[in-house]
């Protein structure tokens, strides 16, 4: 479950590792095991995440903070190799909770510079949100909902043939023809997140229909059954109700969603607010 992103510059670093886009990534991703632990995966986090416009300046903030942040990173964890990313993160996560630390906890927040990586993602959060140009402190749900539109925003262009590449000198030679009539198709927004009154579209993607029935259960008001939930899509019915029962079973199965006795189910009260500005 590894995903290697191939940039070379840590402008892309900084923004993927910004809150706005774990946020993102927490509402959008799957969800797995026991734990009911986040899944990233890369046709729903990272297609269709909206990257900022970049003023050259703003680039080059960005890239220094996300060199800085890798750079500090890796001299950590070579000169403590008993220290891993996971045991750091897991330390800075209990000292923005103001969680109490353990002796072992200061330890590794002394040895593995936590409180500098604290300060790094602080800098890479203001200067990713002062390139969308929003505030700094705005909630989870307006930063969902304000991502989901700009993902709209995005796919009405990229239907009308303007693209903002994220490697242009990469991507434009090998898929810029053509790209318009592909637009419908892989834009996650017009399957999934659409923000007009029309109806989205049945997702063929198997992990993109899973998100797309949760997202439609979390927006309705109420309990739906498959049937209902089917006639949610755009040429649903009959013809996809057999798989989005099938979905909905999954989904209670692994507690996204709550079965009720009368066949129809409802959205999880604890991700619901997540799923409706997704």
């Amino acid at each position: 479950m590894v995903i290697a992103i191939a940039s070379e510059d840590a402008a892309h670093l900084a923004i993927l590792s910004s809150s706005i886009h774990c946020r993102w990534a927490l509402a959008a991703g799957g969800w797995l095991g026991m734990g009911n632990d986040p899944r990233y995966s890369k046709s729903r986090c990272f297609d269709p995440f909206p990257f900022p416009q970049l003023t050259d300046a703003l680039r080059e903030s960005l890239r220094a903070a996300g060199e800085e942040l890798d750079a500090t990173r890796k001299r950590v964890l070579e000169a403590h190799p008993d220290l891993t990313l996971t045991g750091l993160y897991n330390v800075l996560e209990k000292i923005k909770a103001g969680t109490e630390l353990s002796a072992k906890d200061e330890d590794v927040k002394e040895r593995g510079l936590v409180l500098i990586l604290k300060e790094l993602h602080e800098t890479i959060d203001r200067l990713t949100a002062e390139a969308y140009g929003w505030p700094s402190d705005l909630a989870d749900e307006e930063i969902l909902a304000r991502l989901v539109a700009l993902n709209a925003e995005r796919a009405r262009e990229e239907a009308s043939g303007h693209v903002r590449w994220l490697r242009p000198e990469y991507q434009i030679p090998r898929f810029a023809k053509g790209v318009t009539a592909k637009t419908g198709e892989l834009v996650l927004e017009e399957k999934v997140m659409a923000t007009d009154k029309s109806l989205p579209v049945f997702p063929t993607d198997r992990d993109e229909q899973v998100l797309a029935v949760e997202a439609v259960l979390a927006r309705s008001s109420r309990p739906m059954d498959a049937a209902e939930l089917a006639r949610s899509f755009r040429r649903g019915g009959k013809r996809i109700e057999k798989r989005v029962g099938q979905l909905l079973v999954s989904l209670a199965r692994y507690g996204h969603i709550s079965a009720l006795p009368d066949g129809r189910f409802a959205a999880s009260e604890a991700r619901m607010p997540d799923r409706q500005a997704a």
